[in-house]
């Protein structure tokens, strides 16, 4: 039974390997620990091994941890992402808590984190969820309505517009991979045009994180690859 740390080692290896493959920079994609249902123990365990960056589905599990390591881990300097859906009446603890946000599809959802979000927390970090598939069963805005949604998001005062996140259909052919991932790159490449703090890409977990760094993806999702499947 392979540790946390050796999970970790051997996705950030693979990653590597992906990068160099493509020719693209050294350290241009971030592994996103996605930490969902998983114990307290097993992200100290990967806190020991030198992963920094968090993201959680759920509310009030992810709170609890963001509160549980502000007050054990205070001299160590983590990143709380929120990825999952967000119901209306969720967002302030969200915006309390949170440093990034990967899933607003809508104005709404935007406004109350604007609103909500403490000033002396800073700004927060926020991506726009695209719909890529057009798939009924998922959250995300269409291609269509993300310009319009992040001219809206980028006068927010407290809030920063990094760039987009995807759940593309679940597929194992590359190509069909690949296509996915490079419209959305398309999209963000739009998106940068027009405002120049727009970095991050989101995209890409462990069944399609290779055809996703070949599209351009800054920053990839990764749970049962480190953390196990769920218990």
């Amino acid at each position: 039974m392979t540790s946390i740390k050796q999970n970790i080692n051997q996705i950030t290896l693979q990653i590597g390997n992906s990068i160099q493959k493509c020719g693209r920079q050294p350290d241009s994609v971030q592994l996103l620990a996605v930490s969902k249902t998983k114990p307290i123990d097993l992200l100290e365990q990967a806190i020991e091994a030198g992963q920094r960056a968090f993201g959680e589905n759920y509310v009030q599990e992810g709170v609890e941890k963001v509160q549980y390591f502000q007050s054990t881990h205070s001299n160590t300097e983590l990143e709380w992402h929120f990825i999952g859906p967000i119901q209306s009446n969720k967002t302030r603890p969200i915006a309390e808590h949170f440093d990034w946000v990967h899933s607003i599809d809508r104005l709404k959802i935007a406004q109350r984190l604007n609103e909500q979000r403490l000033e002396s927390l800073g700004k927060l970090n926020v991506l726009i969820q695209v719909n890529i598939s057009s798939e009924e069963s998922k959250s995300g805005t269409t291609s269509e309505d993300v310009m319009a949604l992040a001219a809206a998001i980028n006068e927010m005062p407290n809030l920063t517009l990094r760039g987009l996140m995807s759940i593309p259909a679940n597929v194992s052919n590359y190509d069909e991979q690949l296509a996915a991932f490079t419209q959305l790159a398309s999209i963000q490449n739009q998106l940068r045009a027009q405002y120049p703090q727009v970095d991050t890409l989101s995209m890409g977990m462990s069944g399609d994180m290779n055809a996703a760094i070949e599209a351009g993806s800054t920053m990839v999702r990764i749970g049962t690859a480190i953390f196990g499947a769920r218990g």
